[in-house]
C-alpha cells in the first residue's frame, strides 16, 4: 500500500470527478491520501473533503505564496483548527523565492507561526521551500533550537545541502513526479543518498505528473510511478519500498489511525 502524502483534492481540476479520482487511486494501491491546505480561510472545504472519504485526511495552513493575502492565523488559531479529527498536520507553509508573491519577511513570519503550531500540537508541518535553501535551513535550525517539532520538506527539488540539513534535524523528505523527469538526475542523486527511513512519496496533484504521464493532469493514482522510480534508485522491490514509505508516513502523520486489516493485506 502507498500513501500519497500531498495532493490538492479541493482544486477545481478535480471537482467534476473527485470521487472517481479517489477510487482510481485506491485501485492502484494508494490506500490513503492527504489533501493539503493552501489557504487557512478555506479549511472548512478541505475538511469537508476529508470527511467525505474514509481514507482521505487533511492539513491546515497557508502556502507562502498566499502569506500576504491570507489573514495571519496565530499558532493558537491553527492548533484549534487542527483539532478536527481528520486534520493530521499543518501547512503547507514555508518560503518561495521563485515567485516571491509575498514579501520574504512576511512569508518567514507566517512560516514560524506554523512551526510554533506544530510544536504546540505535536503534529507535523508540511513545508514548501523553493529557491530558498539557505534561509529555510536557517529558520529550521533556529526554530529547532527553540523546541523540537516534526516536519517534512514536500516535493523536494532543492540541494543536497538542504536535504542533509533536514535529515540532521530529524525531518522527512518527500519526492514527487519530478524525480522521474529526464533532466532530474541531480535530484535522483539526492534521493539515492538519503536514509530510507526519512523518505516519503507524493503527487502534488494536480501538478507535476510523473513520467509517463508528464504534461497531463496529475492525480493520486500516479504516485505509484514515482514510488517505482524511487524503488529502483534504492535497489528495492516496489512492494518493499511501498511498505517502508507507508510506515514512514504513519510514523510522521501519527494522528492517522493504524492500518486496517484490508490495508495491511494490500
Amino acid at each position: 500500500m502507498l500513501i500519497d502524502t500531498h495532493c490538492h483534492l479541493d482544486f477545481p481540476d478535480f471537482a467534476p470527478e473527485q470521487a472517481d479520482i479517489v477510487a482510481r487511486a485506491q485501485a492502484r494501491g494508494v490506500g490513503r491520501m492527504i489533501t493539503i491546505s493552501t489557504h487557512v480561510t478555506k479549511f472548512a472545504s478541505i475538511a469537508a473533503i476529508a470527511e467525505r472519504y474514509e481514507d482521505v485526511f487533511c492539513t491546515v495552513g497557508t502556502h507562502p505564496n498566499h502569506a500576504l493575502d491570507e489573514p495571519e492565523a496565530s499558532p493558537e488559531q491553527l492548533v484549534a483548527l487542527a483539532r478536527h479529527p481528520k486534520c493530521v498536520a499543518f501547512g503547507e507553509a514555508g518560503l518561495d523565492y521563485h515567485y516571491n508573491h509575498a514579501p520574504r519577511d512576511t512569508a518567514a513570519r507566517v512560516f514560524r507561526k506554523h512551526i510554533a503550531a506544530a510544536r504546540m500540537a505535536g503534529l507535523p508541518l508540511v513545508i514548501h521551500t523553493r529557491d530558498a535553501d539557505e534561509d529555510c535551513a536557517k529558520i529550521l535550525r533556529e526554530e529547532m533550537g527553540q523546541g523540537a517539532f516534526t516536519a517534512l520538506l514536500h516535493c523536494f527539488t532543492a540541494s543536497q545541502a538542504l536535504a542533509d540539513a533536514a535529515v540532521e534535524l530529524g525531518l522527512y523528505i518527500s519526492f514527487s513526479g519530478v524525480v522521474t523527469f529526464k533532466n532530474s538526475q541531480a535530484l535522483r542523486d539526492v534521493a539515492a543518498s538519503l536514509p530510507l527511513e526519512r523518505m516519503l512519496v507524493e503527487t502534488d496533484a494536480p501538478f507535476l505528473a510523473p513520467t509517463p504521464h508528464r504534461g497531463k493532469r496529475n492525480e493520486p493514482a500516479y504516485v505509484a510511478e514515482t514510488a517505482a522510480a524511487l524503488a529502483r534508485l534504492k535497489g528495492m522491490s516496489d512492494a518493499d519500498f511501498a511498505a517502508a514509505t507507508t510506515a514512514n508516513a504513519l510514523r510522521l502523520f501519527s494522528k492517522m489511525p493504524p492500518l486496517r486489516e484490508k490495508e495491511r493485506a494490500a
